[in-house]
């Protein structure tokens, strides 16, 4: 199988590149840098380039498409000069690619999120659920860019994620590390709800699915329960053997985020079982593979 992929100078991508080659299928790479430290085949392209999304897909002629690349800065995408960036990356990016691979009659995998929904309420989000209200500009332009693969295309899988961690850039555990290595003690929201995903485990479900045919909506992270990030935090230094004290506090309290974020994180994965795919390990377990993959 030929797998053209996405975003492989972040996380995800580099992960999902990692885990094709490691099957030995044939994967192309692509990110908007000039280079990507990776032994693989790589070609630069900007996504919000509709010629030259068509030309390069075209071109490589794959089987399946990962859409890993994305604006993930959620802050950031509510400052008023990025987002026209924003849109053009999570929205029409997406579009473009899904136009090209049916161009193609090539599947795509649609990486999205929790944020397309309000986060209200305590039950777990169903991923056929279409009740969106995202709270945050992230969360419209990764709506608007799910919306255009599932209106382009019939084999698309969409594959809503949330709290993400991978060894290839920033994120929670390893700012969670630096904070509590400076500091006695850190203070960490207590009401926001959901499950960690490891970039390592869902690199493995995506390839499982791109070798399918088991098309939809699915929601994906690690099992292990739902937490909030007071208790992801307490984890986290637990098993780094940090002994700062971790303070809860509401997320009025902890103020600082311009965006929204949602306080019912909640993915309810049992689609995936139900598909015959495997599901992600628990997220402490993920956590301790993680620790050990990393310095800190």
């Amino acid at each position: 199988m030929k797998v053209f992929v996405t975003g492989v100078g972040g996380q995800l991508g580099y992960d999902v590149m990692n885990e094709l080659i490691k099957r030995g299928h044939e994967a192309v790479g692509t990110d908007i840098l000039d280079n990507v430290p990776q032994d693989f085949e790589y070609i630069k392209l900007d996504i919000t380039d509709k010629d030259a999304v068509a030309e390069v897909i075209s071109d490589v002629k794959p089987d399946a498409v990962i859409h890993c690349a994305a604006w993930t800065a959620v802050d950031a995408a509510e400052d008023e000069e990025n987002q026209t960036k924003v849109f053009a990356i999570n929205a029409e990016g997406p579009r473009n690619i899904a136009q090209a691979c049916k161009a193609m009659d090539c599947k795509m995998i649609q990486i999205s999120t929790d944020y397309v929904f309000d986060g209200q309420g305590t039950e777990p989000w169903q991923p056929d659920c279409k009740d969106y209200a995202p709270l945050s500009v992230y969360g419209k332009s990764k709506l608007e860019g799910e919306l255009a693969v599932a209106e382009t295309l019939e084999k698309y899988y969409i594959v809503r994620i949330a709290w993400v961690f991978g060894v290839n850039g920033k994120n929670f555990i390893k700012t969670m590390l630096n904070v509590g290595k400076k500091y006695p003690e850190v203070r960490v929201v207590s009401d926001q709800i959901g499950t960690p995903t490891y970039t390592y485990d869902l690199a493995r479900l995506l390839v499982d699915m791109a070798e399918t045919d088991k098309y939809g909506y699915y929601h994906a992270t690690n099992e292990g329960g739902y937490i909030s990030w007071y208790d992801f935090t307490c984890e986290i230094f637990r098993q780094a053997g940090y002994t700062t004290k971790v303070t809860p506090v509401t997320t009025e309290e902890y103020g600082l985020s311009k965006a929204a974020r949602p306080y019912n994180s909640r993915l309810d994965k049992s689609k995936l079982q139900e598909n015959g795919f495997e599901p992600l390990p628990a997220w402490q377990d993920a956590l301790g593979r993680y620790l050990k993959e990393i310095e800190y």
